[in-house]
């Protein structure tokens, strides 16, 4: 599948997107891959890039970035993960 040309983004917008990459990247992520969904997020965040100018268009809301952390300590995760597991056993369901 063929790139779309990124020539046409600013060279800040360029480093959100490397530092969004280099995270997937951490996790695991093959290079082309983590690419891929850079791109999507920073696109999905900036409502498909920033329009020059300050001030305008519409803020940005990072919401992607922090879809997983669903706001919770590793600990409650941790034990919701527990109760889960415990319910799956319990009924069979997994």
């Amino acid at each position: 599948m063929p790139r779309t040309d990124k020539s046409s983004y600013a060279d800040k917008q360029k480093r959100r997107a490397e530092h969004i990459e280099k995270g997937y990247e951490e996790r695991g992520v093959s290079d082309e891959e983590a690419e891929r969904r850079a791109w999507a997020t920073f696109n999905k965040e900036s409502g498909g890039g920033d329009m020059s100018g300050s001030g305008r268009g519409h803020s940005d809301t990072h919401e992607s970035s922090r879809k997983g952390s669903s706001g919770q300590s590793p600990e409650k995760r941790s034990h919701a993960a527990k109760n889960g597991w415990e319910t799956r056993r319990r009924y069979g369901n997994g």
